[in-house]
């Protein structure tokens, strides 16, 4: 199950063509694996934390989006940590 459907990231980008779909898809994919990366979890795991889940995934897609030229992806993975940090499985 996709935790951010294609509609709903372009409603939160506000994009009204479908010109920029595949490219949007990709930043969901991205900014899910970045979610399950950062809080350590699995899929069907991030899935139990629907809501923060869905603010990371669309904060990554809509930073990616606007900046996908001079992207500072250490700016973002502090910034998501920040998010997810309730979420966040600890691991010693």
């Amino acid at each position: 199950m996709a935790v951010v459907t294609l509609e709903e990231a372009k409603q939160y980008l506000r994009v009204d063509s479908g010109d920029e779909d595949d490219f949007i898809s990709g930043l969901l994919e991205t900014g899910e694996r970045m979610c399950r990366d950062v809080a350590r979890l699995e899929a069907e795991e991030l899935e139990e934390h629907l809501p923060m889940a869905r603010v990371g995934i669309l904060y990554v897609a809509a930073y990616l989006y606007e900046h996908r030229e001079l992207a500072d992806h250490r700016d973002l993975v502090q910034t998501l940590r920040s998010l997810l940090f309730g979420i966040r499985r600890e691991v010693f």
